[in-house]
């Protein structure tokens, strides 16, 4: 039981970097975009979305403006702070990591494939 408790801890805490990563990646070309918008082009709830906001904006890596002029006070821009371009970084490197590795233990599957034909 403890166990399973921490492969659920870890696994959700992958995902949550997956999550994360991607609403910096979509941030940095579309700070513009609504919360709608962003929730819509990257498959998540609004829900989701704004869990995810909340949690980059406390780590300090996005910063939400709001256009002051804007009576309705609906236009916000998304921007991320130098430490989330950082970490985006980060995340990037740790992305490519990982699939150069997949890459590459599916070469040796293949090969190994090849070779017993």
């Amino acid at each position: 039981m403890y166990i399973c408790s921490i492969i659920e801890r870890i696994f959700l805490k992958m995902n949550d970097k997956k999550d994360h990563f991607e609403v910096l990646r979509k941030i940095n070309k579309k700070p513009n975009y609504s919360q709608r918008k962003l929730a819509k082009e990257l498959g998540f709830s609004l829900g989701k979305l704004n869990y995810c906001l909340k949690a980059l904006q406390e780590k300090g890596l996005v910063k939400v403006q709001n256009f002051k002029k804007n009576p309705e006070k609906l236009n916000y821009i998304y921007l991320l702070t130098p430490k989330g371009v950082a970490e985006k970084t980060r995340l990037t490197i740790d992305f490519m990591k990982r699939k150069m590795k997949e890459y590459d233990e599916l070469k040796k599957e293949l090969k190994k494939e090849k070779d017993s034909f």
